[in-house]
């Protein structure tokens, strides 16, 4: 397995790499001054490889762009601790963290970051691209656009629409619809501004 982005967050996914029998090859990285990492040297121009990447990057905007200039193949990365329905579907290029439980039927994009502890109950919709942070709980039958970034601890009541590229903040209860682009938090959760894309 490839690692695109020598971070903290790279730490995080060579864990539940290694935890799942795999085993990081290679790093990249853009960063001319990043040479090494966990005793692993690291390059600085992608490879001509069949061998899955993972985008270890967690801002959703570089993580899309890279995955775009890339175009694949992609692998994926479950913890096995991780709890995951057999009816679920996870895409490629996505990261679900120790602990974390998927529930029937719930469908997880592409290159999302499904974090610690997070739970994503039955029916849930999430679109590529999305960061569900630490103890995030999505009841049932909620949908998340692409690009959101849910913060830890976030509550959201079943049956919810939050629109492609929000922020929610961390700690936040959602009760009604979130639009697209809406940087919003609270209990209850409140839009507060709108962001340019």
């Amino acid at each position: 397995m490839i690692l695109y982005g020598a971070s903290g967050h790279a730490k995080v996914i060579q864990d539940i790499v290694e935890a799942q029998g795999d085993h990081v090859t290679m790093l990249v990285d853009d960063n001319p001054e990043i040479t090494e990492f966990r005793g692993i040297d690291v390059t600085h121009a992608m490879p001509q490889t069949k061998e899955p990447t993972i985008i270890s990057i967690g801002n959703n905007r570089i993580r899309r762009m890279i995955a775009e200039r890339i175009g694949g193949p992609f692998g994926t990365a479950i913890h096995p601790s991780a709890v995951v329905s057999l009816s679920a579907r996870i895409k490629e290029g996505t990261v679900v963290m120790p602990n974390a439980v998927i529930q029937s039927e719930a469908c997880i994009g592409k290159h999302c970051i499904i974090n610690t502890g997070v739970i994503v109950e039955h029916e849930n919709l999430i679109s590529d691209y999305v960061h569900l942070s630490p103890h995030a709980t999505l009841c049932g039958n909620v949908s998340v656009g692409e690009g959101t970034w849910i913060g830890a601890g976030t509550t959201i009541i079943q049956g919810i629409t939050i629109g492609k590229n929000c922020i929610i903040g961390a700690g936040s209860v959602v009760v009604r619809d979130i639009p697209d682009n809406s940087v919003a938090y609270g209990n209850p959760c409140r839009v507060v501004r709108k962001q340019d894309f």
